[in-house]
């Protein structure tokens, strides 16, 4: 993906019309499928200066795509009293820096700590291990096991790193699956008893919670199918998952 930052200084008599026009806009530029997302940002100190960030998927699906396709134009018809406005126009690539401030809490603070992961996983494989479908998937579990599960799932919603540096971290969790044969009604009984043990410890019910806490569980669950399939070569030294508030975090093979 590529950034594009475009920079404009705005009369004070038109800034209401010009963020007017780019609401507009706004409609095409999201219909076009090489916009990933937009934010247009007034400056706080200078209330003429405005920067437009558009995430594209590529500088060319840009330059050749979005602005050859149809829903450029009336893109531009929008903005072409602003163009003369505008100080720069450039694309920049993203770099490695990344991260998070902690004015917004994790997944781990909001569900109640390490001590919430502990409940969650101590009812759930009550359940599993009660249950015929994928009971037998666990016959011989290790007591300590889910415990293990919840420095697991801390680490993944954003608590201490304590299952990478104690367990192991990825390499050692895509070890437990590899050979198992997960079927496909295993992997869903997995899921409906992990979501009946969230409610039965009272993990927070709020939409954007519970969102956040399927998307990883049916992400996680489908990696394992996959993985324990007869031939299956999972990568073994891929990153540890780190989930957030309704964000998948893309694959990166380690260097």
């Amino acid at each position: 993906m590529i950034i594009e930052y475009i920079r404009y200084r705005i009369a004070e008599p038109d800034r209401e019309a010009f963020e007017a026009a780019y609401a507009r806009a706004a409609v095409p530029l999201a219909a076009a499928p090489e916009c990933v997302d937009f934010e247009l940002a007034g400056c706080a100190e200078d209330p003429g200066a405005y920067i437009l960030r558009i995430t594209w998927t590529s500088q060319k699906a840009h330059l050749e795509g979005f602005r050859g396709g149809p829903h450029f134009p009336g893109f531009l018809a929008e903005i072409t009293p602003y163009v003369n406005a505008i100080e720069e126009m450039r694309h920049y690539r993203r770099t490695p820096v990344v991260g998070a401030g902690s004015a917004v809490p994790t997944l781990y603070d909001w569900a109640g700590g390490a001590e919430a992961f502990d409940r969650l996983t101590v009812a759930f494989y009550a359940k599993v291990l009660a249950d015929d479908v994928v009971g037998p998937l666990f016959a011989g579990m290790d007591p300590e096991h889910p415990a293990h599960v919840a420095l697991w799932l801390a680490e993944v919603f954003g608590g201490p790193n304590r299952y990478s540096t104690e367990r192991g971290g990825y390499h050692h969790m895509v070890g437990q699956h590899v050979g198992k044969s997960i079927t496909e009604p295993q992997r869903r009984r997995w899921i409906n008893l992990l979501l009946d043990a969230a409610d039965e410890v009272e993990l927070p019910a709020d939409p954007e919670f519970r969102a956040a806490f399927v998307s990883y569980v049916e992400w996680g669950t489908r990696l394992a199918l996959a993985n324990s399939q007869p031939g299956a070569r999972p990568p073994l030294h891929a990153p540890m998952p780190h989930w957030g508030w309704g964000v998948a975090p893309p694959y990166r093979p380690a260097s």
